[in-house]
């Protein structure tokens, strides 16, 4: 099950061309992500969490505007021991791909400062977002 969230563009993401700067699409995969966190049990706090993320990347597929709409759409692609992946694509109101994105997240323990095994129950919630093979990414 795909979790989604809606974007405006503001003034401020964008470029001197008026394009999406290219920081602003991290920034609307870090809203998505904390989003989806939430939907799945996990409300971001300083005293509960729980993970860090090891890796973000993005490619831009095409170009987005000022004031232009954008849905991000994430699932979970992948689950590790440890970690899992989150994908995301990032799409006009028209359904157009405007970029995708990726984020590798380690379940973590910040008192001993290590990872730990994902609890049973999330990977089971983490299952239920899991892409099909053939929509991931």
């Amino acid at each position: 099950m795909a979790h989604e969230i809606d974007v405006k563009v503001r003034f401020c993401e964008t470029d001197a061309l008026g394009h999406i700067s290219n920081i602003s699409y991290f920034i609307y995969l870090e809203e998505a992500r904390t989003d989806f966190f939430g939907e799945m049990g996990f409300e971001m706090g300083i005293g509960n969490w729980k993970f860090i993320l090891a890796s973000a990347t993005c490619d831009f597929v095409s170009q987005g505007y000022f004031n232009q709409r954008l849905k991000v759409v994430s699932e979970i692609s992948r689950i590790g021991n440890s970690s899992f992946t989150i994908v995301h694509r990032i799409e006009d109101d028209r359904g157009k791909r405007i970029a995708n994105g990726e984020a590798s997240i380690v379940f973590f323990d910040f008192d001993k400062q290590k990872s730990e095994r994902l609890p049973d129950w999330f990977r089971e919630t983490l299952t239920e977002h899991l892409a099909a093979a053939s929509e991931a990414g």
